[in-house]
């Protein structure tokens, strides 16, 4: 349980100094709208969106798998 704690701690550090390296603002556009916002926000939102992309293309290939085992035990 202690390396866990300090595990987070590490984490929140990196997180910290990656906020403060990124703290200035950029404007997104797209198409025909636009908006200004901190470098870090868009960062971790785009991390965010991949990590639910990864996870949701690793969940269908493994039901996928597990479907294809199923069906050759089945014979």
């Amino acid at each position: 349980m202690k390396w866990k704690f300090w595990f987070l701690i590490v984490l929140l550090l990196l997180l910290v100094i990656f906020v403060t390296q990124n703290y200035e603002t950029i404007e997104i556009k797209f198409l025909f709208w636009g908006f200004t916002t901190s470098r870090a926000i868009v960062l971790f939102f785009t991390l965010t969106l991949g990590m639910v992309i990864g996870w949701t293309t690793a969940v269908y290939l493994n039901r996928k798998q597990n479907q294809l085992i199923e069906k050759e035990l089945d014979n």
